[in-house]
């Protein structure tokens, strides 16, 4: 596995010592640079002098916990990458933390080389135009009533502008890109997220929900981003004919 070069800074919010120092370690020694912080007292100071391109973030924390933590960097710092950890096992504490806006998940207790993994897959697809001299992608993708725009990573509609997450834009751009093509939750994991990462179906279906409410006039039934019974999601261009049908047609086909 190639390694994120150095200059990438990882932001590593924990409040157990022993994992801290663990992992400033071991993540330094695979060329990242890493700053701690035991709880967000010292976090908006830290942002400002230290901009990360990753942060790392408990879920139970002393004062003002994960989640709240990552509600805040997502209004305020909303295209930095978050990597949620939690020594919870309950589905909904994963579920909650990617409704937040986090871009994956790790419970503890977890094997190093897996965060970084993580980190490096997630690192793959977060925005580099903030890097001197790294290539951005060009070009735009319609979608729906909005224009995806793939070097600055956001929607415009009507010159109104929507920032999106790391997970958010891959999964817009997958669906972009491959339009009336029906994909299983496990492919649109594949090709959005990496292989690195296991299948949670309900990590997908969570951020589909959050796609639904940015673009769709009604989420409740959406007209873009539609459900395959049975299979898993199906994007419609806003000018394809009967695309209220889509979703029906492939259920229905024998080509699935």
């Amino acid at each position: 596995m190639n390694t994120p070069d150095r200059h990438y800074r990882i932001l590593v919010i924990d409040d157990d010592p022993r994992l801290r120092d663990l992992l400033q370690r071991y993540l330094t020694e695979n060329g990242l640079e890493t700053i701690t912080l035991p709880d967000s007292s010292q976090l908006e100071k830290t942002l400002q002098r230290f901009p990360p391109h990753l942060v790392v973030l408990d879920l139970m924390l002393p004062g003002e916990d994960g989640l709240s933590i990552c509600r805040r960097l997502r209004s305020t710092y909303d295209s930095i990458p978050i990597i949620m950890l939690t020594a919870r096992r309950e589905e909904v504490d994963r579920i909650i933390g990617l409704e937040m806006g986090a871009d994956d998940y790790l419970g503890k207790p977890f094997n190093p080389r897996e965060l970084l993994a993580r980190i490096h897959a997630v690192l793959r697809r977060a925005p580099k135009h903030e890097l001197a001299g790294a290539p951005t992608e060009e070009g735009t993708i319609p979608f729906g009533p909005f224009t995806l725009d793939l070097a600055a990573r956001t929607l415009n509609k009507n010159g109104e502008i929507t920032h999106l997450s790391t997970a958010e834009f891959s999964l817009l751009k997958v669906m972009g890109q491959h339009p009336r093509q029906p994909f299983t939750r496990e492919r649109l994991s594949l090709l959005a997220r990496g292989k690195d990462h296991e299948t949670f179906d309900r990590a997908i279906d969570m951020q589909i929900s959050r796609l639904r409410k940015l673009i769709e006039p009604d989420p409740i039934n959406p007209r873009y981003i539609q459900t395959v019974r049975g299979f898993g999601y199906i994007y419609v261009p806003e000018d394809s004919n009967n695309s209220g049908n889509a979703a029906e047609e492939h259920e229905e086909g024998s080509d699935i």
